[in-house]
């Protein structure tokens, strides 16, 4: 049995889970010049947003779409050394959902005006549900965005907004993007917390940003480069078993039994895996959602109208021409969030129902030359009303949560299990182990 020492006469940290948030907290230990050690079990970084080999191709284990508002994860990317313009593309929010809306916000216009003229421009609403939804969001504004009560999104819209249409064309779809937990359980005071961020502040906070790029291209492998610059380790193929207390701070060991000793930990895994650990974290047992990518290649002239378009009433709920937006010629992903009937179906009939609708709604679309579907089936917490989350201080010293079903202490700062959501906790653990270094210096 081998054991690897660290002098801990300093702060030393481990990082335990190579996901967005355990790279988030050891870039940010990093540049504090904090000597940290990133632990991953997989061969590869990411997480639940990483790259997938297939047909020559660089895909993504699930189409992701980021906001104007992710300011932590923009400030990450810049920190690391990316350029936003370079990996993402940044559009006003424009939803189209095929045949039925199209809500586009006013880009000459600040925030909150941006978006009432939006609405009050928009097409497939009446006039009546115009002036329901500005009246709704108006009596968001004073209310700050906040219920006393965290009931059921469906439930709370029947309260306040009561609109079958306007549920099905644009509630039911923003919550499934944002929170992918169905509309008749998510909570509502989360999703508040993104309508207020988005469209409350800054007009670009509104703004869609789209990755250019795979996933890891975009965000684990450059962060795993500056972790490596600023003399922090990154261990790939390196599972942690056990955490056990020490005289100085933990005790790490692997399956091997091969130990490592730090004076901090931040443990950046699932929830069920941080169970598992050897210590009381007092992690609730959550419920999952599922996410399906439905990768479609079609011949390289075929284009769709617009790089992102949404679906109602449909299995299929976002599709993205990958083409136009990745370079991809003829590559389409169709994402398909939370719980539902396509779980029935094997992965060939799922993208045979697809491509079938697909069909139905673009004509013009030639067969495809093939299909990918990639299943997430534990994708997300299941974002419920009202639910426990843990914060990021555990009650033993030293040791941290990090990860997207993380809370804040506030209820009015939850966020959903988003990239966003997962570089906050990150971050947040980062500048506490910082802020205790720095007190006591």
């Amino acid at each position: 049995m081998a054991e690897v020492l660290k002098p801990l006469t300093q702060k030393s940290v481990a990082v335990i889970g190579g996901g967005i948030a355990g790279l988030s907290a050891a870039a940010k230990l990093a540049e504090q010049g904090i000597s940290v050690t990133l632990f991953e079990a997989a061969p590869q970084l990411g997480g639940r947003a990483r790259r997938v080999n297939f047909n020559n191709l660089s895909l993504d284990n699930g189409q992701h779409i980021l906001l104007g508002a992710y300011h932590q994860t923009l400030g990450l990317l810049s920190l690391v050394g990316i350029s936003e313009t370079s990996l993402l593309l940044r559009q006003p929010l424009s939803l189209h959902m095929h045949g039925a809306m199209r809500l586009k916000t006013c880009s000459y216009l600040p925030a909150p005006l941006h978006l009432l003229a939006g609405i009050c421009f928009a097409m497939g609403l009446s006039f009546g549900e115009k002036l329901r939804l500005i009246g709704f969001f108006t009596w968001l504004k004073v209310q700050g965005f906040k219920v006393s009560q965290d009931l059921p999104l469906l439930d709370f819209l029947h309260r306040h907004c009561p609109s079958g249409k306007l549920t099905q064309m644009l509630w039911e779809p923003l919550c499934l993007a944002a929170l992918n937990t169905p509309i008749q359980q998510a909570s509502t005071q989360v999703f508040l917390n993104v309508l207020r961020d988005s469209f409350n502040n800054k007009k670009n906070d509104s703004d869609l940003l789209l990755p250019k790029t795979d996933l890891s291209s975009m965000l684990a492998e450059p962060i795993a480069t500056y972790i490596r610059s600023k003399g922090g380790v990154v261990m790939c193929n390196q599972a942690i078993n056990k955490i056990e207390q020490s005289k100085h701070g933990f005790r790490l060991k692997d399956k091997s039994e091969q130990t490592f000793n730090f004076s901090h930990v931040i443990v950046a895994t699932s929830s069920a895996q941080a169970q598992n650990l050897g210590l009381a974290l007092n992690v609730p047992a959550f419920s999952y959602q599922p996410i399906y990518t439905v990768y479609l290649q079609y011949p390289a002239e075929t284009k769709l109208p617009r790089i992102m378009t949404g679906f109602c009433n449909s299995l299929s709920q976002w599709v993205f021409d990958r083409g136009a937006l990745c370079n991809q010629a003829g590559l389409m992903s169709v994402v398909i969030s939370a719980e539902g009937q396509h779980q029935d179906l094997t992965q060939t009939q799922l993208a045979e129902a697809v491509i079938q609708e697909l069909a139905s709604d673009f004509p013009e679309l030639p067969p495809p030359l093939w299909h990918k579907v990639i299943a997430e089936k534990r994708a997300t917490f299941s974002c419920n009303s009202a639910l426990t989350r843990p914060s990021t201080e555990t009650t033993m010293p030293n040791l941290y949560l990090a990860g997207d079903y993380v809370t804040s202490g506030c209820a009015l700062s939850d966020y959903p299990a988003t990239i966003e959501g997962a570089v906050r906790s990150g971050i947040a653990c980062a500048t506490q182990i910082a802020g205790q270094n720095h007190a006591k210096s």
